[in-house]
């Protein structure tokens, strides 16, 4: 097994180990290669799509960060069916439905974990047509 080092500020260590203790992971290295296989089996799905694909995206962020997700998602315009957006104690959140091909699902998605401005985006497939 491979070791790797990492760089974490002192607050996310913090919030780290209380995560390590509240799901009962008996070291963090276990709880990070968790979290990493996580990570791989979520890329895995999207680069194995094929086709026409149908999802649902939940995206959150900061208000004040509200312009700069609108600008990018604007530029996807063409693929997004539908979205409800509501904000709530300075947190944004819109929820989008989305039809387009396999890549510009992958495309959407890359250029949301990319930004800066995103806290967070998760997304669900809904249907898959090849």
């Amino acid at each position: 097994m491979e070791i790797l080092s990492i760089s974490i500020d002192d607050e996310s260590l913090r919030k780290l180990n209380d995560v390590q203790k509240k799901l009962g992971f008996k070291s963090r290295s276990k709880m990070l290669r968790g979290a990493v296989l996580s990570l791989l089996k979520s890329h895995d799905e999207l680069e194995s799509l094929r086709g026409s694909v149908e999802s649902v995206f939940v995206v959150t962020y900061t208000e004040d960060e509200k312009n700069h997700v609108s600008d990018l998602l604007h530029g996807f315009g063409d693929i997004i069916k539908t979205s409800m957006h509501h904000h709530q104690s300075g947190i944004g959140v819109d929820v989008l439905n989305i039809s387009t091909s396999a890549q510009k699902t992958r495309d959407l998605y890359g250029s949301l974990e990319r930004n800066k401005c995103v806290r967070s985006v998760t997304y669900v497939i809904v249907k898959e047509t090849r």
